[in-house]
């Protein structure tokens, strides 16, 4: 008997989160499906995490079915879409398709960081097509806070498949195409049989406003500075770093740029025609030679990252940039979540040096690039999807969605997480397994599982500090010497005033003293003991238990 053909989803990452993205595509018999994999993510890693860069989606699974799997697209050049391709391309070893900018970044950064792979990419333009092994892929442009965002048609036997990637619905997004309203409604009247959508911004009634009323904005801004203005935003987002530099130049200000991470972003945008009609941007070295008032800096920073341009310049350590009172700084930019108290930290910085803060808290300094729900209303109504899976959200936006999906008249409606194998075709839609999944997380150099040991223990160390101790013993199970005992991240003093070495010192005389002739003689025992007793002193003195470590070497 055939096997039945299947058309399955398996996200990696993103649904259950808001970044890490990646999903998977499946078609075929089940144990002969071709797949077709979207998106390479990173998380940002939080406090939770000391040591951690960044948070990878673990590909197990991917590279389980490598044989099979057909093709890599990036929808579009955001971290959170495209930040793990480098690391994880190795693993895959597939081709990669994608729009002409996020190609040249990913180049950019390949270029930037040795060792990085060169990896084999096919420029599609937004409204062409690609077909990779059963999926021909249509790349429909949509507006988004970065140019030459896609949403995908993904075409199969089993029907017509719209991943939306992130975007939003405006009509004047200053660079790049708006979105393809036309084409969408073509595909709904083609038939679609799934809608795999944006949540970030379900929660939120109404529409997005536009880039050009931000441009507005900045530009009124900028026109009653008299000292220097500092503009900084997401160093990708190139419509507001356009309209920040048209701003300057409205003004009488000359354009500078601070941070290595826009000067990459930007000279692709200039490759790619985005800054077409404006001067070349001067460098960092350029702040303090030209009047205060004639300042225009675009600078990294926005969201509170320690070595970007803006944190040193809010400590006053950057080595050219420097601001005085009557200076404006405008964060046109939305505070990820999980970085409040960094850009609080700066915010904070910056006012007590008498500089004048902006944020979106109280100017219109800042759109998001995700679709509120009257948007989300218009998408359902072009796709009249059958099926519905909210994607790109934390629990409370995939659970809202699911509901305001159902309110659209979508028939068939599937909340599924990362790890879900969602049927789309053929029979009823819904969760009918599970693929390995999980997180990795970029250590240094290195990529750990994420529940390697070292994560957990620097977490207890941030509490709780250690002491190490080595000692020495004689063949006769004498101590050799003073014990050498180093103490970091506990108190120096318990609350009664006496010295924690002291109490330290105490426990391991104490117990090496108590111990029976025969054990001092055993170097295991020595060590277990005094780690033991030395936990439970400083436990006693201070009310937490410290990492401690005993070598015990024998001379």
């Amino acid at each position: 008997m055939t096997e039945q053909n299947e058309l399955v989803f398996a996200p990696l990452g993103g649904l259950g989160e808001i970044g890490m993205n990646c999903a998977l595509y499946g078609f075929g018999p089940a144990k002969k499906r071709k797949w077709l994999l979207v998106d390479v993510g990173v998380a940002f890693a939080g406090d939770d995490l000391p040591g951690v860069d960044l948070i990878l989606p673990d590909v197990r699974f991917v590279e389980k079915i490598k044989k099979d799997l057909v093709g890599i697209i990036i929808t579009h050049a955001h971290e959170d879409h495209i930040g793990a391709l480098a690391e994880l391309w190795p693993r895959l070893g597939v081709k990669v398709y994608a729009t002409r900018f996020a190609a040249g970044l990913l180049e950019a950064r390949r270029l930037n960081e040795p060792g990085a792979p060169k990896i084999p990419l096919e420029i599609v333009a937004q409204g062409g097509h690609a077909t990779i092994g059963p999926f021909d892929v249509e790349f429909i442009a949509v507006a988004h806070s970065i140019p030459e965002s896609c949403a995908l048609a993904i075409r199969t036997p089993a029907g017509l498949i719209v991943h939306t990637g992130d975007w939003k619905i405006d009509a004047t997004p200053l660079v790049g195409k708006p979105t393809d309203e036309a084409r969408l409604r073509a595909l709904g009247d083609e038939g679609v049989l799934a809608l795999i959508c944006d949540s970030t911004n379900v929660l939120r009634e109404g529409e997005s406003p536009s880039e050009a009323d931000v441009a507005r904005n900045l530009s009124a801004l900028v026109g009653k500075a008299s000292g220097r203005v500092v503009i900084t935003t997401f160093a990708s987002n190139v419509a507001r770093l356009r309209a920040a530099a048209e701003a300057g130049l409205a003004n009488g200000k000359q354009v500078m740029v601070i941070g290595r991470a826009m000067e990459r972003v930007l000279a692709v945008a200039r490759e790619c025609g985005y800054l077409d009609g404006l001067p070349a941007f001067l460098g960092q070295d350029h702040f303090d030679r030209i009047p205060r008032s004639q300042v225009l800096a675009l600078a990294t920073g926005s969201q509170g990252e320690p070595r970007a341009a803006l944190a040193r310049i809010a400590e006053d350590e950057h080595p050219t940039a420097t601001l005085a009172p009557g200076d404006i700084v405008v964060f046109s930019s939305r505070t990820i979540p999980g970085n409040e108290k960094a850009v609080g930290a700066i915010v904070n910085g910056l006012v007590a040096q008498g500089i004048e803060v902006v944020t979106d808290r109280t100017q219109l300094v800042h759109v998001s690039g995700h679709p509120r729900r009257a948007e989300l209303a218009k998408m359902y109504a072009w796709l009249r999807p059958k099926i519905a899976v909210p994607a790109h959200g934390e629990a409370v936006h995939l659970s809202e969605h699911a509901t305001f999906a159902r309110a659209q008249g979508v028939s068939e409606v599937v909340r599924a997480l990362n790890g879900d194998i969602v049927l789309l075709a053929a029979g009823q839609a819904g969760i009918i397994g599970q693929v390995d999944h999980g997180r990795l997380y970029k250590d240094g150099d290195i990529l750990l599982a994420a529940g390697d040991d070292c994560v957990a223990q620097r977490r207890k160390l941030s509490f709780t500090g250690i002491v190490t101790i080595a000692l020495g013993l004689s063949a006769k199970g004498d101590l050799a010497g003073d014990p050498d005992v180093l103490i970091a991240g506990l108190p120096n003093r318990t609350r009664q005033g006496a010295g924690m070495d002291e109490v330290i010192d105490a426990a391991i005389f104490e117990t090496f003293e108590s111990l029976p002739r025969g054990k001092r003689r055993d170097a295991d025992a020595v060590s277990n003991a005094i780690e033991k007793a030395v936990r439970n002193a400083v436990n006693a003195a201070w009310g937490k238990k410290p990492a401690v470590h005993v070598l015990v070497v024998e001379v």
